[in-house]
């Protein structure tokens, strides 16, 4: 059974998830403020540019008074700088709170210790690690990102019961084979919402013209992403809409430049060097990539190690021939049934 510290963090995790798909590239945060065994304040971390966690917390608090002998559950260490918003760790030892209880320590190379420092410095109580490995994995995009200087890659396909992804095509006039049902579909969109960033190579944006939005699910447009060493995609394609912003990675010279709607082109070596570009939406704040390219693209990531987890639907249909789907040698983490369809998602440990 939870203890009681167990619970007021498991509520500020739950609080947390709230920010999905909207606090990027802040970390999402949930806090709880509990007086005599009661919660009088709650709040999680606004979208990106507003309040953190501990600040509407303690805002939604009715009587101040009580902060001086409350209990401030966080499910990530105070900040002790000062980004878009002040200090939190200033305003908890503003308001006297007496005791601090955090899930894990901040990776961020301007708080990583020092919040905690600051308010234990100021007499605060402070308890560290209650549902420490539970709060890593809700923000394992914002770990990933501080911790191995790149973003959280997720890589995504679907395919038939037989392992095919698409039907053998050389011409975007030739229908793609339709593999998920709509409920997956639906998911996906969702998924696209939650993530930064969405990445295709140049045959799927040839083949299948994608815009790569959220037309099923009601979120923000992740950023699109495309690998197109020729610039052979044509400027009237759905990826370059107006939509989302597009970056395009492309082999030229040292320079960036424009297209029109926002288009940004990226000059690199090779755009078979995956660190480099991964390096490069480092630099941009982007924190996390889900890849929806082919099985080419997949293979290159999987090979490369350059991956966190594949989210892998597998259908009921069968194809008999076509693009075969990359080979996994990992067991699953976890599985669902989604509509018709089989959901198999793998970590990278």
């Amino acid at each position: 059974m939870a203890s009681k510290s167990e619970q007021y963090m498991l509520r500020c995790l739950e609080l947390a998830q709230l920010g999905a798909g909207s606090v990027a590239p802040n970390p999402m945060v949930g806090c709880v403020i509990v007086h005599d065994s009661r919660i009088i304040g709650e709040g999680y971390t606004s979208p990106y540019g507003g309040n953190h966690a501990e600040v509407n917390a303690i805002n939604s608090v009715n009587d101040e008074s009580l902060l001086k002998k409350a209990t401030l559950y966080v499910s990530l260490e105070p900040c002790a700088h000062f980004g878009k918003t002040p200090p939190c760790a200033n305003l908890i030892i503003e308001k006297k709170v007496k005791r601090v209880v955090i899930a894990c320590l901040d990776p961020f190379a301007q708080v990583n210790g020092l919040g905690i420092k600051q308010l234990m410095g100021a007499g605060v109580d402070v308890k560290i690690g209650v549902l420490e490995s539970e709060a890593k994995e809700l923000n394992r995009r914002f770990f990933t990102f501080h911790q191995k200087k790149r973003p959280y890659i997720i890589l995504k396909w679907a395919e038939t019961s037989d392992g095919f992804v698409d039907k053998a095509r050389t011409a975007p006039s030739e229908p793609s084979l339709k593999i998920t049902c709509e409920a997956s579909n639906i998911l996906v969109h969702k998924w696209r919402a939650e993530e930064a960033a969405i990445m295709v190579g140049k045959n799927t944006a040839l083949l299948d013209n994608p815009s790569l939005t959220t037309r099923k699910y009601e979120g923000k447009n992740p950023i699109r992403i495309l690998l197109d060493g020729k610039l052979e995609t044509p400027e009237a394609a759905s990826i370059f809409s107006d939509e989302a912003e597009t970056l395009v990675f492309h082999v030229g010279e040292k320079e960036k430049g424009k297209r029109k709607n926002g288009v940004e082109l990226i000059a690199i070596e090779s755009v078979k060097n995956l660190e480099s570009i991964l390096t490069e939406l480092h630099s941009r704040n982007i924190q996390s990539v889900i890849v929806e390219g082919g099985p080419t693209l997949h293979a290159s990531f999987y090979k490369a190690g350059l991956w966190d987890e594949i989210r892998r639907f597998v259908s009921p249909i069968k194809a008999e021939n076509g693009v075969k789907a990359l080979q996994l040698s990992e067991t699953p983490e976890e599985e669902c049934q989604i509509g018709n369809d089989h959901l198999l998602i793998y970590r990278n440990r």
